[in-house]
């Protein structure tokens, strides 16, 4: 998902994975771990995924910025803030991306809508903190 990726990325989200799986030259080679040592940490539990203060981020973008944008309510203004291409072509590309419906694509208001949407909804879901109100 390459245009979602990049909303993730402005908000910080997603750089931990990206930092550790990024190659790298090792500075020394590894040794092999004992068997009770594999045990471990095929068990060991899956490390908490951080959560992105989402409101607080965009809240300070929006008081930063020289316009008056509701990311609230406007998938435009969403995208402006986080000085993402928000066109009406980049947001098709972006509806499309995220499964919109056909029906909806063909009336912007109603896709527009739905984006705003499935944006935080998509957000909520890779660790954002965004109130529920927004996302009913």
């Amino acid at each position: 998902m390459g245009f979602f990726n990049n909303i993730l990325e402005k908000l910080g989200m997603g750089k931990a994975q990206a930092a550790t799986t990024a190659p790298g030259k090792p500075t020394d080679t590894p040794t092999p771990a004992s068997p009770a040592e594999t045990q471990a940490q095929e068990t060991a539990a899956p490390a908490p995924v951080q959560s992105v203060d989402v409101t607080a981020q965009l809240e300070q973008r929006a008081a930063a910025s020289s316009q008056k944008l509701n990311w609230r309510t406007s998938i435009v203004d969403l995208l402006k803030l986080l000085d993402i291409d928000s066109s009406l072509t980049a947001r098709k590309e972006l509806a499309t991306e995220l499964g919109c419906p056909a029906d909806l694509m063909a009336d912007s208001a109603k896709m527009n809508t739905w984006l705003h949407k499935a944006v935080l909804a998509r957000i909520a879901a890779n660790g954002g903190n965004v109130p529920q109100d927004l996302l009913d």
